[in-house]
Parts: structure tokens; sequence; C-alpha cells
């Protein structure tokens, strides 16, 4: 079983649009949204949802207004200010607290529950393209990593139950905790950048965490003709760094129109973006076969 997992530098490079139609182009696949806090490949791949589980990660405090006598030494001693006034008792802003515990040590009345904190949720569902596991944290929540742990380990293991050969990972963007979760045990990273100043900027970047974990990495170009130049000193800079070319992909009206119909690019009759995709995957599969 081999894994490979679709990231950029900056959001918006068209990671899910690659990654929607290699899905497409994949056989005996498990797939993985990993971009737990904005997700979208379930908008192109409409899954039906088998099961649903909450996702508990850190602790909140929680006030028990019939215990508190409202002295107030709680709001004095939080340092971020979750704290309130809230009649003759106190109550905890949920989005304030950071779960630090020192309220719920202290208080006099013991009246400060700490119970875990449900972030969000996640989701095994069937797409037309195969099984797929993804997820969504609530708004302004965080432990994203240890999420997209969770999410790669379930899709691991739902391959090795159905003797699916490849986990196919849609990534998430930049080179924070929730990419660092996504590489770990990954065999190959296919970077999707623009030709654009920031994006060689943004490339370097998650190529060098790549390389912290001896992670093969395949460049892939978007909207390359947008600038052409650019476009050259990518590939110029990929090469010297040793790393695969996986093709370059043209600025295309039908990519959104694809979007629109919630459909992937070769699910669409443009067969010259179609060979593209096809070339770039075959390109991916024969680099993926000389990983240790």
């Amino acid at each position: 079983m081999r894994e490979i997992v679709v990231i950029s530098g900056k959001g918006g490079a068209g990671k899910t649009s690659m990654a929607g139609a290699f899905a497409h182009l994949a056989q005996n696949a498990i797939l993985c949204d990993l971009d737990v806090d904005a997700p979208d490949l379930h908008l192109l791949l409409a899954p039906q949802v088998r099961s649903e589980e909450p996702f508990h990660s850190g602790h909140e405090a929680v006030i028990d207004p019939a215990r508190c006598v409202g002295c107030g030494q709680c709001a004095e001693l939080c340092r971020f200010d979750a704290v309130r006034e809230d009649g003759d008792a106190y109550r905890v802003d949920s989005l304030a607290c950071e779960g630090c515990k020192v309220c719920v040590a202290l208080c006099p009345e013991q009246a400060i529950d700490f119970p875990e904190k449900h972030c969000g949720q996640w989701y095994v569902s069937d797409t037309r393209f195969g099984p797929m596991v993804h997820a969504q944290l609530f708004p302004g929540e965080e432990n994203s990593g240890r999420l997209v742990t969770l999410l790669k380990q379930k899709g691991r293991a739902m391959a090795e139950e159905r003797g699916l050969d490849l986990v196919l990972c849609d990534g998430t963007p930049g080179i924070g905790c929730p990419v660092i979760s996504s590489m770990a045990g990954t065999d190959l990273a296919v970077i999707v950048t623009e030709p654009t100043p920031s994006g060689l900027h943004d490339l370097k970047r998650v190529a060098e965490l790549c390389g912290r974990f001896r992670t093969k990495v395949a460049v892939l170009v978007n909207k390359w003709d947008v600038n052409p130049a650019m476009t050259e000193e990518i590939e110029t800079w990929s090469s010297a760094q040793g790393y695969t070319l996986a093709g370059r992909f043209p600025h295309d009206r039908a990519v959104v129109d694809a979007m629109l119909e919630r459909k992937v690019l070769t699910e669409t009759d443009n067969a010259e973006l179609a060979a593209i995709l096809n070339a770039s995957w075959a390109g991916i599969l024969a680099l993926l076969d000389t990983c240790n």
C-alpha cells in the first residue's frame, strides 16, 4: 500500500481540482480529504455518508451556575478574559477559553467542570470514485493536525481491510501543523503551484518540509500560461533540486465550469485537458514505483 498527498504552499493554487481528477484516474484507492479546516473535495465528489463520528480534542471549562456563588475569582485569574459575568454567576466564553484549567483548579466552590471539547465531525463516505474519509472542524477550533492524523489512520486501515493498494490524499495548504500531519508516512507529495513569485516562494517552503520527511516530490504548475517565464523559472529550480516535473496545466474556464457542475476535470468532454491530466497521473505513478 502506497500513499500520495496532493499539497500546495498556498490556498487557491488548484490543489483540490487536481486531486479530484487524480481520484477519478486512480484505481483501488481510498480517498482522504485532509483539509479539515476548510474542506472542499466533497463539493466535487458528492459523498454519501455511511458513518459519522464526533471529534473531541482538548478540554474547555464550563461553570455550573447552580454551584457558582459569584465570587469572581475565576474571572480575576483568567489570563484570556474568557470568564464573563452572567447575572449573579459567571460563564465561560468557549471561543476565548484556551483550556488552561487554572479556573478549574482554583475555584473555591469546585463549580467548574472540565469536559472534553467537541471540535467537529469526521465521516466515512462512498463516492463514485471509491470510499472517502473526510471531516469538518467547527469554526475557530484547533487541533486540526490531530484530526488529520486520525483520518490518515482510518484511511490506511480501510485500505488494508479492503485490499486496496493506494491512499490518495487531498492535503492542506501551507506548512503548518496540519500539513506536517499530512506528510507523516507519505510516499510521494505532489505539489501544485502557480507561476507567480509568491507561488515559487511557497513551493520552496513546502518542498523544504517534504525534504525533512525524506518524501519524494513531484511539481505540477497550474495555470502555467498566465506567466510562461515564471513557469520556466519554477521548472528550472525544481529540476535543479531533483524534483520530478509532473506537468503543466493551462488556465482554462473549463475548471470553473466543472466545479459548477460538481464534476472533476476528467469527467468533462475536454479531451485536451483530460490528456494532460492522464499524462501527469502516469508520471506520478511511475515516480511512486521508485519509492522505497
